[in-house]
């Protein structure tokens, strides 16, 4: 049988190596993103955008149908009631 301290110094071994093999795949990972990113750049956008012209529309004007606007709000009323 080993000793505590041999036993927490194999561990803090076993630790730090797991820690450094981490480290160094996520060091080699990250190298290779950027290297890759480097050899095929993101195609640039060469569309513009057309601006969408404004509707006029009167104040107060949500777009939606004033009965299903008055469904909404029965089914709502009828909820908060039970």
């Amino acid at each position: 049988m080993t000793s505590i301290s041999e036993q927490l110094s194999d561990a803090l071994g076993i630790m730090v190596m797991g820690m450094g093999l981490v480290f160094i795949f996520l060091s080699i990972l990250i190298i290779a993103i950027g290297i890759i990113a480097k050899l095929f750049p993101a195609p640039e956008a060469t569309a513009t955008a057309t601006p969408v012209p404004a509707t006029p529309c009167a104040p107060g004007h949500t777009g939606l149908d004033p009965k299903l606007i008055a469904a909404i709000t029965s089914a709502i009323h009828q909820y908060r009631a039970k």
